[in-house]
Parts: structure tokens; C-alpha cells; sequence
């Protein structure tokens, strides 16, 4: 259906039958966008990412299994979420090149490599700990979060969440429980098991399926970011096959839209 400036709303079936709601923009090649942990379709930096690439390509922008105007059918996995990126791909004519964030980036990956479909493979600082500089994280973190939400207790999986996995600091968290978004971040808790499930165990970097991947692959780091996520971008550029690596100037994890929108319209137009 027609939407504000120029965006197409509409859903696609993934294979268990759980609906995924998309907004897409512009005409051309499809690209795709996967979220990483806390966004949803509209969210302002893949919202400008969209709109930026919309005079060259077709961009989807998709919430994710249990955010937003999508379904969360049970029980979870990360097959299932798999199959949502392959349905939105689908809808979209059934080839796509595909851009994801932080841990979406790791659902990208895992999804390219079980779809020729998704044809090229944009990466923004998958999280993956390839050494000691990254933050330790137990094995069971999934289930740990899983049960804090089980519990009710959302709030204590969304600061867990932050602290321990994203490096927050405790103060800044506190801070921002007392913003109006806190309710809204709280909203997607149930998720953040679902991104720890996505990465595996310890976020151990998949060294196995990054050299199955087959797609062009562009991975980009910002020059601000921690050093364990350029170690990060370092070990998957390398485990790719033909991967190309980019370091953005003066960008940090929370990168900003148009720092990205160069790489990636240089990088999709190639196929274009």
C-alpha cells in the first residue's frame, strides 16, 4: 500500500506462515536491509540508508521476526529467521543484494550462505569475538536473557543486554531508563535472546560458513569503534573469500547513515 514520501508498505509469508511487514523505496535492483539489536523498519539510520540508495535501487527495509508490524510465531530459531530474510527477498522479485547491521550483519551472513538469491553482501561490524579485547560473554547467554524476560523482569534483559554484550556503560544505561524510549527499547527485550542465538555460543566468529560464502562481500568497520570490532571486521574479511574490507573515518559503532551510503552505493552498483 502507498505510504509517505514515495515508501510501499506490504508483507511478506515466511515458510512457518509468520508474517514480516516491509517498507520499501525507490525503483531498481533490490537491497535489502537487516537490522541488528533494538531496530525496526523506519529506524533513522537504515531509514537514511534507504532513502539515500532510493534513486538507484528498490530498498526494503524489514522488522524483524517479533518487532514491529511483524509475527513472532514459536518456538524461535535462528532457521526461522533465515527464512523471513529469503521471504522478504522473494517479495522483492526474487534476487536481492543485502546490507546488515551489527547483528544483523551475522544473520546475513548465515543467510547467504544457504541463498544463491541474495546476490551481493554489504557488512557493518558483525560483533564476533576473535580475541581477548572483546567482551566476555557466557555461552548460555541466550537462555540467560530468554529467562529474564520469562520472568517479567525486561528491563534487567535489556541493561544485561547493553552492559555486557554491547559495552555500555552502567551510568549511561541509567540515564537512559529515564528517557521516554526506554519503553519502547524494553518493548523489543524478548528479542535480545534472539540476536545472542543469531551469533552462537561466545559470538565466536563462524569460520566454517564465512568461507562458505560465495557472494561479492563488503565488510566496513568504523575508525572510532572499539578494537575489538575492527578485530572483528579483520577475521571475516579475511575468512570470506574475495571479501573487501573498508574503514570508515571518524565513525563509531552508531554509524551515521551518510558515512555508509557511499561504500554501499559504489559497492551495489557494481551488480547494477
Amino acid at each position: 500500500m502507498p505510504g509517505a514520501a514515495g515508501r510501499l508498505s506490504g508483507k511478506a509469508i515466511s515458510a512457518d506462515g509468520t508474517a514480516i511487514a516491509f517498507d520499501s523505496y525507490g525503483e531498481g535492483p533490490a537491497v535489502v536491509l537487516v537490522h541488528g539489536a533494538f531496530g525496526v523498519r523506519g529506524h533513522v539510520t537504515l531509514a537514511g540508508v534507504a532513502a539515500a540508495l532510493a534513486p538507484w535501487f528498490t530498498v526494503y527495509d524489514y522488522d524483524r521476526r517479533g518487532r514491529g508490524d511483524s509475527g513472532d510465531t514459536q518456538p524461535y530459531a535462528v532457521e526461522r529467521e533465515i527464512e523471513d530474510l529469503a521471504a522478504v527477498v522473494e517479495a522483492a522479485g526474487g534476487s536481492a543484494m543485502v546490507f546488515g547491521g551489527s547483528s544483523g550483519a551475522a544473520l546475513a551472513i548465515e543467510a547467504a550462505v544457504r541463498n544463491p538469491a541474495i546476490m551481493r553482501l554489504a557488512l557493518w561490524e558483525p560483533p564476533y569475538h576473535v580475541d581477548d579485547s572483546a567482551p566476555p560473554l557466557p555461552d548460555d547467554f541466550a537462555a540467560r536473557l530468554e529467562a529474564l524476560v520469562r520472568a517479567g523482569r525486561r528491563d534487567e534483559a535489556v541493561e544485561r543486554f547493553m552492559v555486557e554484550a554491547a559495552e555500555a556503560p552502567p551510568e549511561a544505561v541509567a540515564a537512559m531508563r529515564a528517557q521516554p524510549s526506554w519503553a519502547q527499547v524494553e518493548a523489543l527485550a524478548h528479542t535480545l535472546a534472539y540476536e545472542a542465538a543469531v551469533l552462537g555460543p561466545g559470538n565466536a566468529l563462524p569460520a566454517g560458513r564465512l568461507a562458505a560464502v560465495r557472494q561479492p562481500t563488503l565488510v566496513l568497520n568504523g575508525e572510532d569503534s572499539p578494537r575489538w570490532m575492527a578485530n572483528a571486521g579483520l577475521a571475516v574479511a579475511a575468512a570470506v573469500p574475495g571479501a573487501v574490507r573498508r574503514v570508515l573515518e571518524g565513525q563509531a559503532h552508531n554509524v551515521a547513515p551518510q558515512a555508509l551510503v557511499p561504500e554501499l552505493l559504489e559497492f551495489f552498483a557494481t551488480t547494477a
